[in-house]
């Protein structure tokens, strides 16, 4: 049987038009394909920068932390509960190291957040520095203070030995001696609880003893001890209940003080300082007096 033209024909239609259908169809992917290729050009050019960047910041960051470990590395103490507190920040150098380099740079939340724990790090140890600081002073002073009391003892020896003949010396010897001494000196920090510590951040008060020695020559009755306390920064403490007294010509303002009856026996006694509103890491100086002479000096750690 013969084709019908007619189909024939429509069927042609149809072929071409298909054709043409897939044709438009081939030319569209081939515009989003050109298209997307212009995109990842764009995003490489823009953005590739941008993560150079960030990596280089990172980087500086890494080298600050390095450096940084190099100066815990290089403090030392004679002191050993500060040596351990060097420890203890020594390690938490070196795992804030291990956690910037497993860190991609364009975590940048993690990199501001290590940023702020360096400078954490950093106020820590100028801290550290202060505190070794202190107590390099305070041996320098304490080696300082016994060479000069053994030659102070060595030339009062040979003093003695020479005017011990002297009717006028003997006398001044009986007047000096009449002045009050004392002995065991020591400071000590409590918490609110009455227990004892070591922690400037628990420290509620100070209590500092000491014993006035029996004396026969002192003079008999009620007697004012005066205490001065002064911080790492060798600023006096003082609160509401502070006093001054006079020594020699000189007006002193006391932390703290009290009263006892003496005797000419030996004394004990205790003198709280209360009040203060915050203590700070370091070394405490602490000195005795009555109003004739210094009783004597101490010092308190606190970390």
């Amino acid at each position: 049987m013969e084709n019908d033209p007619i189909i024939a024909r429509r069927e042609q239609e149809a072929r071409e038009a298909k054709t043409k259908k897939l044709r438009n169809l081939m030319i569209g992917l081939a515009a989003v394909a050109v298209v997307l290729a212009g995109l990842v050009v764009y995003m490489n050019m823009h953005y590739r920068p941008i993560v150079k960047d960030l990596e280089i910041e990172k980087e500086e960051l890494t080298n600050q932390m390095l450096e940084l470990q190099q100066e815990y590395d290089g403090l030392s103490s004679t002191n050993a509960s500060l040596n351990a507190q060097l420890d203890t920040s020594r390690a938490e150098v070196a795992a804030l190291i291990e956690r910037i380099k497993n860190t991609e740079a364009t975590n940048r939340s993690r990199i501001r957040q290590y940023e702020k724990e360096l400078g954490t790090l950093r106020s820590i140890m100028r801290n550290y520095i202060v505190q070794i600081d202190s107590l390099n002073t305070l041996n320098h002073k304490l080696t300082a203070d016994a060479a000069a009391a053994r030659r102070d003892a060595a030339e009062a020896r040979k003093a003695n030995e020479q005017l011990s003949a002297q009717v006028d010396e003997l006398s001044g010897q009986v007047a000096a001696g009449s002045i009050l001494k004392a002995r065991g000196l020591h400071a000590e920090a409590y918490a609110k609880n009455d227990k004892k510590t070591d922690r400037s951040s628990r420290t509620f008060r100070l209590l500092t003893t000491l014993s006035l020695v029996e004396n026969e020559l002192a003079p008999r009755g009620p007697v004012r001890i005066y205490i001065r306390v002064k911080d790492p920064q060798d600023i006096l403490l003082t609160n509401s209940s502070s006093v001054s007294f006079t020594m020699g010509d000189e007006e002193i303002l006391a932390s703290a003080s009290r009263e006892v009856d003496y005797e000419g026996k030996e004394v004990e006694l205790s003198i709280y300082l209360n009040d203060i509103p915050k203590y700070t890491k370091g070394v405490y100086t602490i000195q005795a007096y009555t109003e004739q002479t210094l009783l004597g000096e101490t010092s308190l750690m606190l970390r």
